[in-house]
């Protein structure tokens, strides 16, 4: 796995997933707990979905 994820992505997607995680305790619901798909490509680098689509939002490729 190469890192496909670049400095703002990882940003954007610790935030969304923060805010998905509180909905979902405020609402009382499991739903939150997909907050945790963000969070966790952005500490990897590296989205499964980038990958597949060819997309590079800022690491370099070797």
């Amino acid at each position: 796995m190469t890192c496909n994820i670049g400095k703002v992505d990882k940003i954007i997607r610790l935030v969304l997933g923060v805010v998905i995680i509180i909905w979902g305790v405020m609402n009382n619901s499991w739903w939150g707990a997909i907050g945790l798909i963000p969070i966790i490509t952005a500490f990897m680098g590296w989205c499964a979905l980038y990958a597949i689509l060819g997309i590079n939002t800022g690491c370099k490729i070797k």
